[in-house]
């Protein structure tokens, strides 16, 4: 009798067993009922189904990481770069994810890299290599997932990362593109030099025309200063000669006597009447 209750109580427990199935947080879940899916949206858990008749397949609904092989795709300008790049991934439909692709990883990957690798040969046939290296990462990275995401939800994939580690060029086309940038730089350094050119001709020239302006502004200013001194020096010569006429008439042959006479090499020829010598004669 215990030995019946053990084995009805063991059958039991097997039957409860494959009657029960647990979903972790980590994993999608797809029930099927003889071979058909049935239910595919449960959430963590514990959740039940009828032996025999339902199965259930477990898949990873962690992000997965396909690390593409470096590929060769042409530039705009028809050069040739090898790129290197990985793709973040993670199941999206997990019933579309089964259907199309078996629920097999690799073969997602397989579809996946031909998606990706269309998609760079797309974006980079339009720019050039000096786009290529100077445009932001990121930008190449959100076009990239734009462009890819509505091929992969066919999949049941949901495109988490697109990034590209690293664009390098063939050592055919390192050489050209190098020879390239370096003759663009030297005319960038051409405009540059031809542009500080024509700024210091202009400083030049502006100074040269403050110069003559200060200086034209100099000499009126003296002119005027001079003149205003001869007409001062004029009036007192004037007030002079009107306070004593006799005096004035005096000081200046005085003057002119020192200005003419006992220097060597003077020679004057004058009649002993003129003028010049009338106060000689003088008495008083």
């Amino acid at each position: 009798m215990v030995n019946k209750i053990l084995v009805a109580l063991g059958a039991l427990i097997l039957v409860l067993s494959m009657s029960v199935f647990t979903v972790g947080v980590t994993e999608r879940v797809i029930k099927f009922q003889l071979g058909e899916i049935v239910g595919t949206d449960f959430a963590p858990g514990l959740h039940f189904k009828l032996p025999i008749i339902n199965d259930v397949k477990r898949f990873d609904s962690r992000i997965l990481t396909m690390d593409s092989t470096p590929e060769r795709f042409l530039t705009a300008e028809k050069k040739n770069v090898i790129v290197d790049s990985f793709v973040k991934w993670r199941i999206g439909d997990v019933k579309v994810f089964y259907t199309t692709v078996a629920g097999d990883v690799n073969q997602a990957n397989i579809r996946l890299d031909q998606i990706i690798k269309d998609a760079f040969r797309s974006e980079f046939s339009k720019r050039e290599i000096k786009q290529l290296v100077s445009t932001d990462r990121s930008a190449i990275r959100d076009t990239l997932i734009t462009n890819v995401s509505p091929h992969a939800l066919k999949l049941g994939i949901e495109i988490v990362d697109v990034q590209v580690k690293r664009i390098d060029l063939p050592n055919e086309v390192s050489s050209s593109v190098y020879q390239r940038m370096e003759a663009e730089r030297a005319r960038v350094a051409r405009e540059f030099r031809s542009q500080g050119s024509e700024a210091a001709e202009r400083i030049r020239a502006d100074a040269d025309k403050q110069r003559e302006i200060i200086l034209a502004n100099a000499y009126r200013d003296s002119e005027i200063l001079r003149g205003e001194g001869d007409a001062k020096a004029a009036e007192v010569f004037a007030n002079s000669y009107s306070a004593d006429p006799d005096f004035y008439a005096f000081y200046r042959s005085m003057i002119a006597y020192k200005e003419s006479l006992g220097k060597s090499g003077n020679i004057m020829v004058l009649e002993p009447n003129s003028d010049f010598f009338r106060f000689f004669k003088s008495q008083k």
